[in-house]
């Protein structure tokens, strides 16, 4: 294939990708199709299929985006002591890439129950943010910022995580005929920031009420 050809569909594959993310974002996973996202981009079903061979297929690589800017977000600083700010600042982006990618949160269990490779990528991804998130707790403590035993810390990595996943849920659940805004992912941030919050002292306890504000008044 001609050099200029292959540009050509790479930026096809990115348009689908771009426009799907967009439109399982607005209107959810389960309820946009290939036609229409075909029918959107003004180009064949032939066309999309000759990328992706169906919609899972979007999905999947769709997961493999999430993933790799939630890694990004995850990452710890270079050299791998975190300041307290660092620490809150991962948190943030965090929810951020959450929010870039939130059809999947919200149609997690239904992408689940028919795409193995969805299912494998996202228990990974699940898996390094609970490390990631023990790997906080560790580092407040260590600071003097946070008191909880090891079994505290432990529960804690794992609630954040699970307040962090099916937040969306819980908000689609809710006002199911009220499409999710920004508002509901700060609510999400915050209650994360609740949970943690008993532990917190000196600076970070500070922090937290600042974020609490900020999150709960923008």
């Amino acid at each position: 294939m001609p050099q200029g050809g292959s540009r050509a569909g790479r930026r096809t594959r990115e348009r689908i990708l771009e426009l799907a993310l967009s439109l399982f974002n607005d209107f959810g996973e389960p309820n946009t199709t290939t036609s229409l996202i075909a029918s959107e981009l003004q180009i064949s079903p032939g066309n999309l299929y000759y990328h992706y061979r169906n919609k899972d297929d979007i999905v999947t690589a769709l997961c493999g985006d999430f993933e790799r800017e939630m890694a990004g977000a995850l990452a710890g600083p270079v050299g791998g002591k975190a300041d307290i700010e660092d620490i809150w600042r991962q948190m943030h982006d965090t929810f951020d890439v959450v929010w870039r990618y939130r059809f999947l949160y919200r149609d997690l269990n239904d992408i689940l129950t028919r795409n193995r490779a969805v299912e494998v990528l996202f228990k990974r991804i699940l898996d390094r943010m609970v490390d990631a998130t023990l790997t906080a707790c560790e580092q407040l403590c260590a600071a003097g910022e946070m008191v909880a035993s090891r079994r505290e810390r432990l529960a804690l990595a794992d609630n954040l995580v699970v307040v962090a996943t099916y937040w969306l849920s819980y908000e689609y659940v809710r006002n199911p005929r009220e499409p999710l805004g920004e508002a509901a992912i700060r609510r999400g941030a915050f209650q994360v920031l609740a949970i943690a919050a008993p532990h917190l002292k000196g600076r970070s306890k500070a922090l937290f009420e600042k974020l609490a504000d900020h999150y709960l008044d923008a």
